[in-house]
This record gives C-alpha cells, sequence and structure tokens, in this order.
C-alpha cells in the first residue's frame, strides 16, 4: 500500500521559512497535482518526499513508515525530472536499465521487466540509439521507462513536460494518465500548468507561499475556489473581479449596478465572474459596456468591454457578430457570480432567500 502522509512539514533555508505546517493524505494509487506559481514550494514538497531535501521538521510517511531520514533509495518511489536527466554516452536502453544494473539485478530479469515497459512507451525501435538521436518527447519518455521499470510504489513527476511543445505536451500528458491506471501506483506530479492540473489530478493541491491554499477535485476549486487567488489562478481565461458595494441588496462601483436574488452582508465586495458565465443581451441587460477588442480564439472569441471602471473579458461563441467601438449589454446568472471579502480574500457564502 503506497500512502503518503505529510505531517506539519516544514522547510527552513537558514532564517527563510519556504515551507510551514504542510499537511496532505494521499490515499493509495490516487494521482495528485502539486499546482502553483513558481516560487510557491511545489517542487522543494516533491524533493523532500523524494529525499532530495532534507525535512527541517514535521513528519514524512510513506506506506504508513516515517521517511524523514531514509535514503532516496529505500523510499520505493521513482522520479521523473524536468530536464529529463539521461546519460548522454549510454543507449536508450542502457538508460533505461542503469538503476537495477548498479542494483545487481541479473540480465534476465531486467529483460523481463524491460519489455512490457518498452511496449507501453513505444520505445522499441530506439533502443540502440543515443539520447542525442531523439526528440524532446522520445528523451521524455526515457526517462518515463527508467522511473517505470523500477516498479515503485510512488511516482514523482517534477515537471516532466515543460520543455516540450504543446503538441508534445498534450500527446505525453495522455501517455502519462494512461500509465498511472494501468500500473496503479500513486503517483504526485509538479507543474504550473493549470491545463495539465486540471486533466490529470484526482485532486488538486494548489499552492501559494509554502502553504496549500486549497486542495479538491479540479471541478470542486474551479466551480467553488475559496480565495480570491484560487479564483484568479484556476480557468482559462481568467476571471473577471469587480470591487463593489454591497447596499441594500444591490451591488454597486457607482457606474454599475448588480441585483442579487440572495442576502449579502454590506460593505467592500469582491466580485468574480467567469467569461463564459455572461450573454449577450441586445435588450439592455444587467450591465452595459463597449467592446474594446475582439480576439479570435477557433470556437470562441474572446471580447473585452468596457463596463464603468472596468474592462471585462468575454467569451462568445466565435459566430457570434462583434464589432469593436459597438455598446453591447451583458446578463449574467445569479449563480455565477463569486463572492468574496477583499480584505481577507476569502470566499463569501452568501445566505439564499427562502
Amino acid at each position: 500500500m503506497a500512502t503518503v502522509e505529510c505531517r506539519g512539514i516544514r522547510k527552513v533555508y537558514g532564517a527563510l521559512e519556504v515551507m510551514r505546517d504542510f499537511d496532505l493524505d494521499i490515499d493509495d494509487h490516487e494521482f495528485i497535482v502539486f499546482l502553483g506559481p513558481s516560487g510557491c514550494g511545489k517542487s522543494t514538497m516533491l524533493r523532500m518526499i523524494a529525499g532530495l531535501e532534507e525535512i527541517s521538521g514535521g513528519d514524512l510517511l510513506i506506506g504508513g513508515e516515517r521517511m524523514n531520514e531514509r535514503d532516496p533509495g529505500d523510499r520505493g518511489i521513482a522520479m521523473v525530472f524536468q530536464n529529463y536527466a539521461l546519460y548522454p554516452h549510454m543507449s536508450v536502453r542502457e538508460n533505461i536499465t542503469f538503476g537495477l544494473e548498479r542494483a545487481g539485478i541479473g540480465k534476465a530479469a531486467i529483460d523481463q521487466r524491460l519489455a512490457p515497459v518498452v511496449e507501453a512507451l513505444g520505445l522499441g525501435v530506439y533502443l540502440a540509439r543515443k539520447p542525442t538521436e531523439l526528440s524532446g518527447g522520445q528523451q521524455q519518455r526515457v526517462a518515463i521507462a527508467r522511473a517505470m521499470i523500477k516498479t515503485p510504489e510512488v511516482f514523482l513527476f517534477d515537471e516532466p513536460l515543460s520543455n516540450l511543445d504543446a503538441k508534445l505536451r498534450g500527446s505525453l500528458r495522455v501517455e502519462i494518465a494512461r500509465l498511472h491506471r494501468d500500473l496503479k501506483t500513486t503517483s504526485i506530479y509538479v507543474t504550473h500548468d493549470q491545463l495539465e492540473a486540471m486533466t490529470l489530478a484526482d485532486r488538486i493541491v494548489l499552492m501559494k507561499e509554502g502553504r496549500i491554499e486549497q486542495m479538491g477535485t479540479p471541478e470542486e476549486i474551479y466551480q467553488s475556489p475559496d480565495t480570491l487567488f484560487a479564483a484568479g489562478f484556476i480557468g482559462t481565461p481568467t476571471m473577471n473581479f469587480l470591487a463593489m458595494e454591497s447596499t441594500n441588496g444591490v451591488l454597486t462601483d457607482g457606474a454599475v449596478q448588480l441585483g442579487v436574488p440572495f442576502a449579502v452582508r454590506p460593505g467592500p465586495v469582491t466580485i468574480g465572474i467567469r467569461p463564459g458565465a455572461f450573454k449577450l443581451n441586445d435588450q439592455g441587460g444587467g450591465l452595459r459596456g463597449r467592446v474594446e477588442r475582439n480576439e479570435f480564439h477557433g470556437e470562441t472569441r474572446l471580447v473585452s468591454i468596457r463596463v464603468g471602471t472596468n474592462e471585462i473579458s468575454v467569451a462568445v461563441p466565435a459566430f457570434l457578430n462583434v464589432r469593436e467601438g459597438e455598446n453591447i449589454g451583458l446578463d449574467a446568472d445569479a449563480q455565477d457570480l463569486h463572492l468574496f471579502d477583499p480584505v481577507t480574500e476569502k470566499r463569501l457564502h452568501p445566505v439564499r432567500e427562502r
């Protein structure tokens, strides 16, 4: 059983505390994604799980056993790095099997373990080649194969697709998801790419400044972000935010008014609305504004509309004829509004009228 438990884990560099009070339980066979901007601590946390960084405080348990002082090779993990880390003078086969050979495993046993790994990743025709003769995507497959052949209980992925182009990222993302399903291992994956997180994760651990900002399924974090940071980080295009005042059941910034059918506490409120939640309304709409920019994105258009002092992004079907300079009306359902306290940046939970 390959559960991973983090109990109050801290990481300190001298006087600088970069990770604090990190608590997380990962179930056997679960696919967890650490997501966040650069410098949030996601790779540091992964390296502490791998044993490549010392844990300053707290406890790490894998399979119920404390791992703080265990060597990386004794933790039952395998790690795939961003930069592939292949030996250029070795063939693909030698790169994949090197770790097993150093562990003293016999050739027959290595060949038996090599065959299904090579087949799963489509590397059979490349075994005799050197890494320099491979594309970036092929090199990353070799790195994944080198991890797979160890038959680990826990897979660790440190931004493995960030050096690849968009098409290769898409195809390898599908392969990683399939391998996780077939191998039935526990996987922890680090990325700053929310598309990777949303499509791969059973649960996302969204991180900010060395701590967990929010944890949940992709749907939970997208539909009910706990904070302004989570709301702004998850979702493409980015959520719109409007600074408003709640007075007598009306939200207003002086130029714009929104009526909502539920109680909102009086005072400043930040309203979040996703671009896809708006509907154009030629009869007036809840908001009116001037089209500033119209970007064609294939099946959709991303339209920037000036509403009062705010510029709002609206995603509409590509066939709609929206012209720059025209004034249009917008509607948004109350259920699509996200309310946040502008001081604490925490989500506000409105009380609906009965």
